[in-house]
């Protein structure tokens, strides 16, 4: 058994193993992560074998947290970590070099249009016939993007939404309201198979999904940080959300799609969004520039160079190569934007 789990933030962990009659044999952990003093690595192989095989990352780093010498430090790293990396080896965890990337740079789109493709394409990952892929969004017109649960009539304001002509849909993953204007945000969607997370926490697949993303906003010059559960901040406030969403159609699929701030109106968006004076409130903000630090200030760059970079940084990591929708992807698409996304029984789905 082999697995390998990049911190979020942080090293790389790989483990090796063999599995006799349902425990853990021959362990050796390794990787580019900094530990002192020297022999604690072997007391982290010894905590490891003859564990049960069946036993989770939790109780797994309990094991080494129990047999560390005292004054032990790691860096990088963290017996949990160790534990998710085993973890990952016994679900045959794939990680990203084991794809070739596709990249979608397509649009403009309706917001319903939108919605609709996320669900197209992750069940195409799923079922083997798309491999997984890196959509990056053009929108046709400002809306707002409500999560799967949340209520219509407690997220948006229709007065508001009528009078900055804004389309409301509601997508299928969880999280909060989304607010964006053609060219003042950078959206972007992955899809990938299920088996790129097997093993990993809930939490820490966000921002193992979007480490790539952290590292081009730092050759940008940004200094951001995965804030959990979802958002990508920095000292000046929330740069990005994130949700995602697992699909099933013949094998399983993940989407993990973000919201980026480029360029936003702050006011507008609180004129539009009733969640957004809450947070405002609860977070002790006055101002939602205050909370909201678009990517246009902090880069000085335009809205295509961010991007740019993005993909580069993507490409470098992982490889990638352009795509487009198959002529079916995008009818499917459309069939759903009509009958589902654009319907007022999904949009208000929770009132």
């Amino acid at each position: 058994m082999h697995g390998e789990y990049k911190v979020p933030g942080g090293k790389l962990v790989v483990v090796d193993f063999e599995v006799e009659d349902g425990r853990l044999r021959h362990v050796r952990v390794a990787g580019d992560f900094f530990l002192e003093p020297d022999e604690a690595l072997e007391e982290i192989d010894r905590a490891l074998e003859g564990a049960p095989a069946d036993t989770d990352a939790k109780a797994l780093a309990g094991r080494i947290e129990s047999t560390l010498p005292e004054g032990t430090v790691m860096f990088g790293f963290s017996a949990e970590a160790v534990g998710v990396a085993v973890r990952r080896a016994l679900a045959h965890a794939t990680t990203w070099s084991d794809y070739d990337w596709q990249l979608i740079k397509d649009g403009p789109h309706a917001p319903e249009v939108h919605m609709a493709l996320d669900e197209v394409l992750t069940r195409e990952v799923a079922s083997g016939r798309r491999d997984p892929t890196l959509r990056f969004w053009e929108w046709d017109r400002p809306s707002v993007v409500i999560g799967s649960f949340q209520s219509l009539r407690n997220e948006v304001d229709p007065d508001g939404a009528r009078r900055h002509d804004v389309t409301v849909v509601r997508r299928i993953s969880g999280g909060g309201a989304m607010f964006q204007e053609p060219g003042n945000s950078i959206t972007y969607s992955l899809y990938v198979p299920e088996a790129m997370v097997h093993g990993m926490p809930f939490v820490d697949s966000y921002a193992y999904l979007d480490d790539w993303v952290l590292g081009a906003l730092g050759d940008l010059g940004v200094d951001a940080w995965y804030q959990p559960l979802n958002d990508i901040a920095s000292k000046g406030g929330k740069i990005a959300g994130a949700a995602q969403k697992r699909v099933s159609a013949h094998g399983s699929a993940v989407l993990h799609h973000v919201m980026m701030a480029y360029d936003i109106d702050a006011e507008k968006m609180t004129d539009v969004l009733r969640i957004g004076r809450e947070k405002l409130s609860d977070k002790g903000t006055r101002s939602a520039q205050k909370r909201v630090d678009p990517l246009r200030r902090q880069t000085g760059l335009s809205r295509e160079q961010v991007m740019d970079a993005m993909v580069a940084t993507f490409r470098e990591r992982n490889g990638l190569t352009e795509d487009t929708l198959t002529g079916e992807e995008l009818e499917t698409a459309h069939e759903l934007a009509v009958t589902k996304f654009g319907s007022r029984d999904w949009t208000a789905r929770v009132p």
